[in-house]
């Protein structure tokens, strides 16, 4: 039970560090971002990438574990 939730703790996790990178790729395609903005952004995403993968490999999970199978609607997380 207890991996079952840490799996759903970083299914929200993955969930929500992928919607940020998508809004961050918006702002720099709109030009809304210095250019130490845009380095600042990357390596922040870059590190909380790499964190992921930490938590992952610490709990014996892999990235794809995370997705959650919808049904009909597809899976939970787009590739990145």
């Amino acid at each position: 039970m207890g991996r079952d939730l840490v799996a759903l703790v970083l299914t929200v996790v993955e969930l929500l560090r992928q919607l940020m990178e998508r809004q961050a790729i918006r702002r720099v395609e709109q030009g809304d971002l210095s250019d130490g903005q845009v380095e600042q952004i990357g390596e922040t995403l870059m590190h909380l990438e790499d964190r992921m993968t930490e938590l992952c490999d610490q709990h014996g999970l892999q990235l794809d574990d995370l997705n959650l199978d919808l049904g009909p609607l597809g899976s939970l997380l787009p590739r990145s």
